[in-house]
């Protein structure tokens, strides 16, 4: 007798979840996505203000908006560009060596040498598609909000993808299609007072994909958090 797998838990959710690039075709039911948002929405924010606006694609309507910002990526890539800043400057440490080692072990996994141009760019160009996933999403937030509900953003984007976790879904979160805003307002109708912070591919994760076996490192805890204030007994 097969016996029932043990639920996924908080811990389960956080430390499996990773940024998948490859999903498999079959479709997500549009009232599992709801929970999933539903789910979501129960992120903190100041004085309740949830500031996240999504806006959901999939099947024919996907294809379309995919088309079009694959064609802006191809043809017109140099009239696009982001509407915030994402990353530091390209030297400032210790992150430039973070994004380096990062760079290494993902192309590395996916048999892309460091100086095949070509190969880096095929697989940023697969961010246009969102990976293939059967679902698309992108994000907005008012933009006359402040700092403070970028930071509720976050967690709101973070229980997405938890939430996806515990539905058997894996996911991408990706700002590389947020350069594509123009693209995106034409077609989803997206006003000009949202402004698009990201895009997230949700769907069933392909889990023969090569690059699911490098898991990327992470600081121990004692390198970013300092600890006062506890005596030696409670430690």
């Amino acid at each position: 007798m097969k016996e029932d797998k043990a639920p996924m838990t908080a811990r389960d959710a956080i430390e499996g979840r990773v940024a998948v690039r490859r999903f498999m075709p079959g479709p997500v039911p549009l009232d599992v996505v709801r929970d999933i948002l539903r789910t979501a929405s129960h992120a903190p924010s100041g004085a309740n203000l949830q500031p996240w606006r999504v806006y959901v694609v999939a099947g024919a309507t996907k294809a379309a908006l995919c088309a079009q910002v694959e064609t802006a990526h191809r043809h017109h890539a140099e009239a696009h560009a982001e509407e915030y800043p994402y990353y530091p400057d390209a030297g400032l440490e210790p992150y430039a060596s973070r994004k380096r080692q990062f760079g290494q072990v993902f192309y590395g996994a996916l048999g892309i040498q460091p100086d095949d141009v070509q190969g880096r760019a095929r697989q940023t160009a697969r961010n246009f598609r969102f990976f293939d996933a059967p679902v698309g999403m992108v994000f907005t937030i008012d933009r006359r909000l402040a700092q403070g509900s970028w930071l509720d953003y976050g967690m709101f984007l973070q229980n997405v993808m938890l939430a996806a976790r515990a539905c058997g879904l894996d996911t991408c979160p990706q700002v590389s299609i947020a350069r594509f805003h123009k693209v995106l307002r034409c077609c989803l109708a997206i006003p000009d007072d949202e402004l698009v912070l990201c895009g997230m591919s949700l769907g069933y994760a392909d889990t023969s994909a090569p690059e699911l076996a490098i898991r990327q490192s992470r600081l121990p805890v004692d390198a970013f958090a300092s600890f006062q204030g506890f005596d030696a007994a409670a430690a």
